[in-house]
């Protein structure tokens, strides 16, 4: 037992001493870095980042620089700054570290027309940003990604419509009845406006998952490359493309609830009882209509409106197979709207293959994107309808008819119940859309300063759809042609825009003479096509006896056809040669002089050509010897002047200036029963609209670039508006027509600032600002000057000389003594007795944004981050057509139906019928200026999650949070004359990305 107890001592003894030396050498290998960080200026660099690598253990410089913590002998440490380039250092008792300036913020490459262009030697307006990964919620459509992150550039939202299109303008517009929309170019390819009948918006079939980056040109310096169609900017897109990394699959994956919160501000039924009965009493024929069903009680856009669905799969598998760098993506989008019965289905599949051959001297891209949209239109009238129909009548009718649902009978006056708007109705289309090109870019072999580049794209989109009402509804009892059956309408429709651009390149870096030369001349030829066909029919019903005006019979389907339909093809033709030379001489001056000219198919041969010249010089004062000195806190200064010249042919009529001829479709217009042909008016002399831009720019950066944007001063002047004017009776064959008559302005500032706010170990704040002033007004309408002429746009709104486009047209309106409106009391201005059209005035009220802003803000917590987008809008105002037509208590006149009312009625206390000159008044005229918060978002980002290693992110978002406004109308974000509309709805957002 002794021997025994000895023996196990020894162990002890042996386990103990081996686990004293484990611990000694561990203690051995352990060592405290005390260290300093400058830059490469000897400044002392605060808050630097220190992490041991693969681990979470570091610290911060303090305000000297000096960093300490515990490591081991062989550990590495990774020193950060924003700005400056990371450093990998073996660990060491001393260090001493200098961080080296990081350029790439201004070494980044920006795609521009026809190219690429370092951003520090950008002499033009240009603004490139990255498609964002955070901070971004439910996103359906590109442009979504770019609202309020790019000065001069505005976005309004869609409306509640699922997949809805978004109006853009860039410096606001420069035309009056032209297009006023930027040119969209996707990898190379300038893609057509004009949505196919059935698309919300021309890039409404792009998947945003698919985008890499966008880039803004804004003046004229930088657009005058594209010359026609660049006078209200260009967005250009970038796709993502092939890597020569290893294979990376990403799947990413939101499921969205959204929530129709917001109503129109109408009565509910015992409020509406209550105000009629007092209004009319208990002994009027409306006391009876609405104590027909006595406790009835329905909210009308209650039983329209739903939470919406929706979810966005999308998978990618990107890399290299073999030579072959490639990228596949597929993409999944379903929506249900707000509104009831509307839907939207999106489904996107695209290919990227990007190999290199000729020992990468030929660099070949192809891209090919396809897009299925299918679409079941909802009738956003029910919107106004339910906000407006009696909420003392039932869903639904005790005997069945008119397909179960409840109507007002015995007028035509009265609405639709605001359900069968909505079901009695079959509306839907499917959009086929495939957009592709391939690219060849050789460096010529013995002179690879030389590149040849040749791009071949198209843009082909297909629609079908039908528009057709239910038989046995409350629509088919009032078709006079097909009682009871009604009928509607199915269209095919087809938009094709082929491409070829061919251009040569030569870079040259000259150090003899500090220079460096890059020159590019090219041809471009594109072609448009477009083709639509709308066959209106009845629905199936049986032949009958009586012929039915404008229609034939068809035996083999049983339904009757129009006689008047045919298919309607247009085309036009864009040809453009150009060239631009961008120099730099020492790295400090820069010039950029472009030169297009194109030829459009719209116009005739006398004024098909025009030349868009464009120059812009920069002068980098950052680089200047005299500037070394504040090279510690001063990081950029750059000041850029710029002037150009673009065009405009984006007008409706794609024949103006041919004598061309239209069958006449009334079927009661026929010669020996032949139908005969109309003349259209047309202009042989229409010509290019053409702007002028000037542009004074400053770009600066503080702090190694930590904080960085730019000022701009900006003017636009653009002569031989595409205007729509009055011809002289005998001299044309309509009574208007389009003609290059007239000129106006458009001026603005804008500022930029993006901060790197605060950046340590484990916590970091990025703030971005940017601020638009803009003026536009009118300073010709009419070949000669004249003043005082001016141009009706609808009912409330004129363009004069003098004044913004679209200004309002209304007349002064009268109170009384406590400031109330007194209704039909309107300011006799010219003092004839009477009130009449010469009595309205143009209002000082601006329809659009006079300053418009954004903010964006994200913070970064280790794994975690927090965002948000807030926009603004100041100085807009709208006319609150809601309001105007709906502000008097009365709305019933022995018609034998009832119409709820506008809850803010009783605010003026009006009981006449308003005339059409007081729902004309400026009393409706509202300040519409806002505050938005778009969209805030929390995530969490992982790696090495479970063996497979995964890496990715789960977020959380809601966007449309809040509104700030004085605004009494549903959305302040709205057209400038605020009918009913399909409200914006609040977005829950979760999502999910997986990178293998």
């Amino acid at each position: 037992m002794k021997t025994k107890a000895i023996k196990q001592s020894g162990r002890f003894f042996l386990l103990w001493l081996a686990g004293m030396l484990l611990t000694v050498q561990a203690f051995a290998q352990e060592i405290t870095v005390n260290g300093n960080v400058k830059d490469n200026l000897g400044e002392t660099v605060i808050g630097a980042s220190v992490v041991i690598k693969g681990t979470t253990n570091g610290t911060i410089t303090d305000f000297d620089g000096n960093f300490s913590l515990k490591a081991k002998k062989g550990d590495i440490i990774v020193i950060s700054f924003i700005g400056y380039k990371t450093q990998e250092l073996p660990a060491a008792a001393n260090m001493s570290v200098v961080l080296q300036d990081d350029s790439q913020l201004l070494d980044d490459v920006v795609v521009i027309g026809y190219g690429s262009v370092k951003k520090s030697d950008l002499s033009g307006s240009v603004v490139a940003i990255k498609a964002e990964e955070m901070n971004r919620g439910a996103v359906t459509s590109p442009q979504e990604l770019l609202m309020g992150k790019v000065p001069g550039l505005s976005i309004s939202q869609p409306d509640g419509q699922p997949g809805g299109g978004s109006t853009i303008r860039i410096r606001q517009g420069s035309s009056l009845n032209a297009s006023n929309d930027p040119l969209i170019v996707i990898d190379g390819i300038p893609v057509v406006n004009d949505a196919a009948p059935g698309t919300p918006s021309a890039l409404g079939t792009i998947n945003p998952n698919d985008i890499e980056t966008f880039t803004v040109l804004k003046d004229a310096s930088a657009t005058a490359i594209y010359g026609s169609r660049a006078s209200n900017g260009v967005i250009i897109i970038t796709t993502k493309k092939g890597t020569q990394d290893k294979l990376k699959v990403t799947y990413s994956s939101t499921y969205t609830l959204r929530n129709p919160y917001n109503r129109m501000n109408t009565m509910d039924a015992a409020t509406y009882r209550e105000v009629m009965t007092n209004f009319w009493g208990t002994e009027s024929s409306v006391y009876n209509l609405l104590n027909q069903y006595p406790d009835q009680a329905t909210d009308w856009q209650d039983e329209i409106f739903q939470n919406g669905l929706a979810t966005d799969q999308n998978i990618s598998v990107s890399g290299k197979a073999g030579f072959l760098p490639f990228r596949v993506s597929f993409g999944y989008n379903k929506e249900r709207g707000t509104l009831k019965t509307s839907d939207y289905e999106r489904y996107t599949g695209s290919i990227s293959l990007s190999p290199k051959f000729f020992d990468e001297h030929l660099s070949v891209d192809i891209n090919v994107k396809g897009t299925i949209n299918n679409n079941t239109f909802a009738d956003s009238g029910a919107v106004g309808g339910a906000a407006y129909f009696d909420p003392t009548k039932p869903v639904n009718s005790t005997d069945g008819s008119y397909n179960g649902w409840w109507q007002w009978t015995g007028t035509t006056l009265a609405g639709h119940n605001p359900l069968s708007l909505l079901y009695d109705v079959n509306n839907a289309g499917t959009t086929k859309r495939s957009l592709g090109n391939i690219q060849l870019d050789y460096k010529i072999h013995g002179l690879e300063d030389l590149r040849v580049n040749l791009n071949l794209g198209y843009d082909v989109a297909m629609t079908d759809g039908d528009n057709y009402d239910v038989p046995n509804s409350y629509r088919t009892s009032t078709n006079t042609n097909f009682p009871n059956y009604g009928g509607g309408a199915t269209w095919h429709n087809l938009r094709r825009n082929q491409l070829l651009d061919f251009y040569l390149n030569y870079q040259k870096q000259i150090d003899a003479i500090k220079s460096h030369v890059d020159v590019t001349a090219g041809y471009s030829y594109q072609h448009f096509y477009f083709a639509d066909l709308n066959t209106n029919r009845s629905n199936v019903m049986p032949e009958r006896d009586t012929a039915v005006s404008g229609y034939e019979y068809n035996e083999e389907e049983q339904r009757y056809y129009s006689t008047t339909d045919y298919r309607k093809p247009y085309e036009y033709y864009l040809i453009s040669f150009f060239a631009r030379l961008n120099y730099n001489l020492m790295d400090r001056y820069l010039l950029t002089a472009t030169v297009r000219r194109d030829g459009s198919s719209r116009f005739s041969e006398d004024n098909r050509w025009g030349i868009f010249p464009s120059a812009a010089v920069a002068w980098s004062i950052i680089n200047e010897p005299f500037m070394e000195k504040t090279h510690n806190w001063l990081s950029n200064l750059k000041l850029r002047l710029g002037y150009g010249k673009t065009g405009q042919q984006e007008i409706s009529s794609y024949y103006g200036y041919l004598g061309t001829y239209t069958t006449n479709t009334d079927p009661h217009s026929t010669y020996f029963g032949h139908q005969l042909m109309k003349p259209d008016g047309y202009n042989p002399n229409l010509k290019w609209e053409t702007t002028t831009t000037y542009n004074v720019a400053i770009d600066y950066g503080f702090l190694n670039n930590r904080i960085n944007g730019s000022i701009e001063f900006y003017k636009k002047d653009t002569k031989d508006l595409l205007n729509t004017v009055a011809s002289a009776a005998g001299t044309n064959f309509n009574t208007e027509l389009t003609a290059n008559v007239g000129s106006m302005e458009n001026k603005g500032v804008e500022f930029n600032v993006n901060a790197m706010a605060i950046q340590t170990k484990d916590f970091s704040w990025e703030l971005n600002y940017n601020i638009t002033w803009n003026d536009s007004k009118i300073t010709q309408l009419t070949a000669t000057p004249n003043p005082d002429y001016g141009m009706a746009v609808g009912d409330r709104q004129r363009n004069q000389v003098g004044y913004i486009p679209n200004a309002f047209y209304v007349y002064q309106q009268v109170y009384d003594q406590n400031g109330n409106p007194i209704q039909n009391a309107l300011v006799d201005r010219n003092n004839d007795g009477s009130i009449t059209e010469d009595d309205r005035y143009i209002s000082d009220k601006s329809p659009v944004a006079k300053v418009y802003m954004g903010l964006s803000s994200q913070f970064i917590y280790k794994n975690w981050d927090l965002g948000f987008n807030l926009r603004a809008s100041l100085g807009n105002y709208v006319y609150n057509g809601t309001f105007a037509d709906n502000a008097t208590l009365m709305n019933y006149s022995d018609q034998g139906f009832l119409s709820n009312l506008y809850a803010d009625c009783l605010k003026t206390g009006w009981t006449a019928i308003s005339s059409n000159e007081q729902k004309r008044s400026d009393y409706f005229l509202e300040n519409a200026s806002y505050l938005k918060m778009d969209n805030i978002t929390l995530g969490y980002s992982f790696n090495n999650f479970t063996p497979a290693k995964l890496s990715g992110r789960i977020s959380a978002s809601v966007q449309n949070v809040f509104t700030i406004t004085k605004y009494s109308g549903l959305d302040p974000e709205c057209s400038a004359i605020d009918g009913s509309s399909w409200p914006r709805p609040r977005t829950f957002t979760l999502g999910l990305t997986l990178n293998f």
